[in-house]
């Protein structure tokens, strides 16, 4: 009779053993899916922004919108990803880049020489021509009129770095803000503004601003995103690539330019 019992006792122990071993290599499995599911649902791009570059990316009603960030935004919706906004002065965004604080930067960044080495670009997705403007009360009708007069740009913006390269007999003013320089133009405390023309069209057209264009552009950029020289940056790009080829074709980035910048396509060269 005992070991009857004692039998009995045996199976229900092994028997409950089997059974726990069964709810955990379940439960670890659902772990394993839940925590899979997770990362597929919290996959984030952080972007960079000045949130003070018109059109290209400044803030209305308090959201930001612009014609990088709307491009932008739309090849991550494209790649499953949302998009954490950070906001920053020009010089501040690049330096958050250079550590991996963010993954890049929207924001009118130039392909130059000096960034590929530190960073590998997408393809161009608009392009820029340098120029400059003055108040319009002013006489000065050329670039070389301004030689031993100062105009202003944004600290660590590639105009500036264009302006002191193309026309180094201008003295180069500069401040963390886009309003900050071209509020000075606009006020007669510097002789001149610099920026890429097409962005100056627009600030000038929904101003009303007191502006007027000095010449035309001294130079022209490509404009793209910038990512980090690591397998992460290296798969973004060719993601990103891939769907600025669609948008390409499709007529999207044309389409999205011409929002933002009275009918222009700045995707394409002049």
């Amino acid at each position: 009779m005992k070991k009857k019992i004692f039998g009995v006792f045996i199976s229900i122990l092994v028997i409950g053993i089997i059974a726990a071993c069964g709810n955990s290599s379940t439960s670890d499995e659902n772990t394993e899916e839940e925590n899979t599911q997770e990362e597929e649902s919290e996959k984030v791009l952080r972007a960079g922004s000045t949130a003070q570059s018109y059109p290209n990316g400044y803030e209305e009603d308090g959201e930001l919108v612009g014609f990088d960030v709307e491009v932008f935004e739309t090849i991550a919706d494209n790649l499953g990803y949302s998009v954490e906004w950070v906001k920053a002065d020009f010089a501040g965004l690049m330096g958050q880049l250079e550590t991996g604080r963010i993954d890049t930067i929207a924001n009118v960044v130039a392909i130059t020489p000096e960034r590929l080495e530190a960073y590998n670009f997408t393809e161009p997705y608009s392009y820029a021509g340098v120029t400059i403007v003055t108040h319009e009360d002013n006489d000065y009708e050329e670039v070389e009129e301004l030689y031993g007069k100062s105009v202003s740009g944004v600290l660590g913006s590639n105009n500036v770095k264009n302006l002191n390269e193309h026309h180094p007999d201008i003295e180069a003013k500069t401040y963390e803000t886009r309003d900050g320089a071209m509020n000075d133009a606009i006020n007669k405390r510097v002789d001149g503004y610099v920026n890429t023309k097409t962005s100056l069209i627009a600030e000038i057209d929904k101003g009303d601003l007191p502006l007027k264009f000095v010449g035309d552009p001294f130079t022209y950029e490509e404009i793209g995103f910038p990512f980090l020289k690591n397998e992460e940056g290296d798969q973004m790009i060719e993601l990103f690539n891939e769907e600025l080829e669609k948008l390409r074709n499709d007529g999207t980035l044309k389409e999205i330019s011409e929002k933002y910048f009275a009918g222009e396509d700045i995707s394409v060269k002049d």
